[in-house]
C-alpha cells in the first residue's frame, strides 16, 4: 500500500450514503446522503485533501480531548509538561494522533478500520511517556454511520486515556443560527478567559444554555462542555439537529463510555463562522488530566477501553 499523506482517503459507501475517512489522523471527512436525484447533501461539514482542514473538522482526539492548562498535569505521583500546541492560548489540546498517519487494518465497500501505536519512548518528550495501541472502525450501513474505538495500554504502567471526536454537522442553512439543537446535558463546565476549567459544574436549569429540549440555536455563542449526560433504558444519551423548514434531522447516539459532549458554533473558525454544528463525544471533559473525577480512565497494564457512537440522517415530510 502506498505511504499515508494527508490527502490519503477511503470512500464507504451503502446505499444512499456516503462517507470519506482518512488513515491521516484516522479522521472522518465527509458524510453524505443522495437524494432522489443523484445530488449529494453534506450531513457532515467536511473536507477533501490535507489542506482543506479547519477548525479541527473531523479529528480524533486521543489520549485528550479539549485543553489542559499550561499542558501540566500530574499522574501517578509524578508531574509532566505536554507541548503547548493551542492557537488561543498556552494550553496543550486535543491529544497527538490526528496529524499522524494511521495504519489500514481492514478495508471494505462499507467498512474501513485504522490503527495508531503510541510509544511511551517516543512520547515522553512530549510529557506523556504511556503506551497505547488505538483502534477507529468506521462503518456504514442501515442505521447510518457508527463509529467505534478501541484503546489498550500496552505500557508496564498505569496511563491516563481519554478519548474524543470532533465532527461538525450541517442541515443545509447557510449559518447554524437557523438550525435547532437538542443536547442531553444537565450542567457544564465552566470555563475561565482561557477555556480552562475552573474546577466548578454548573447545572444548566433555568439557563439559555439548557438545551435538553429542541431550541433555536440563533446568536448563541457555543464552546460548552455538557456532562450529566441524560440517557435512555439502554445508556445511551442523544444529542441532535434539526431545521424545521427543510425538515432535516441528524441524530447522534452515544454508549456509556461517552460521559460528555461538547457543543460549538464554530465562532473562531475565520473564513466560515457558524457554518456548522460540532458535536463532540468525549469520554470525559477538557482538563480531566487536572480533574480525574471527570471521566478520566486510568488503564493498568493490559487494560483495554472500548466505546462507539453512530450518526443518522432523516427528513421528515
Amino acid at each position: 500500500m502506498k505511504p499515508v499523506t494527508p490527502d490519503t482517503e477511503f470512500s464507504l459507501s451503502f446505499e444512499n450514503q456516503r462517507v470519506v475517512v482518512s488513515p491521516w489522523g484516522g479522521s472522518l471527512r465527509r458524510y453524505f446522503f443522495i437524494d432522489e436525484s443523484g445530488q449529494e447533501i453534506d450531513i457532515v461539514w467536511g473536507y477533501s485533501g490535507g489542506s482543506g482542514k479547519r477548525g479541527g473538522q473531523g479529528d480524533v482526539l486521543i489520549p485528550f480531548p479539549g485543553r489542559i492548562g499550561d499542558g501540566r498535569y500530574s499522574f501517578d505521583g509524578q508531574r509532566f509538561q505536554l507541548e503547548c500546541n493551542d492557537k488561543e492560548g498556552p494550553n496543550a489540546i486535543h491529544g497527538f494522533v490526528r496529524s499522524l498517519p494511521w495504519q489500514v487494518q481492514d478495508a471494505h465497500a462499507n467498512q474501513v478500520t485504522f490503527e495508531i501505536r503510541l510509544d511511551a519512548e517516543t512520547y515522553a518528550g512530549r510529557g506523556y511517556p504511556f503506551s497505547l495501541a488505538v483502534r477507529v472502525m468506521y462503518d456504514l450501513g442501515a442505521s447510518g454511520l457508527a463509529c467505534a474505538f478501541t484503546v489498550k495500554n500496552e505500557g508496564q504502567q498505569a496511563a491516563p486515556v481519554g478519548v474524543g471526536f470532533h465532527p461538525y454537522f450541517t442541515v443545509g442553512t447557510s449559518v447554524i443560527d437557523e438550525a435547532e439543537a437538542q443536547i442531553p446535558g444537565a450542567a457544564s463546565v465552566e470555563f475561565n478567559e482561557r477555556l480552562i476549567p475552573t474546577g466548578k459544574i454548573l447545572s444548566v436549569t433555568g439557563t439559555p444554555w439548557d438545551y435538553r429540549r429542541y431550541r433555536k440555536i440563533g446568536r448563541q455563542r457555543f464552546n460548552h462542555c455538557y456532562v450529566q449526560l441524560e440517557r435512555d433504558a439502554q445508556g445511551m444519551a442523544t444529542a441532535s439537529l434539526r431545521h424545521p423548514a427543510s425538515g432535516r434531522v441528524i441524530e447522534m447516539t452515544m454508549d456509556q463510555a461517552f460521559s460528555a459532549v461538547v457543543v460549538y458554533t464554530g465562532d473562531a473558525i475565520a473564513d466560515a463562522p457558524r457554518a456548522a454544528l460540532a458535536i463532540e463525544p468525549m469520554t470525559c471533559t477538557s482538563d480531566a488530566f487536572n480533574h480525574p473525577d471527570w471521566g478520566l480512565k486510568q488503564l493498568v497494564p493490559g487494560e483495554t477501553f472500548s466505546g462507539r457512537y453512530t450518526v443518522r440522517h432523516w427528513v421528515i415530510s
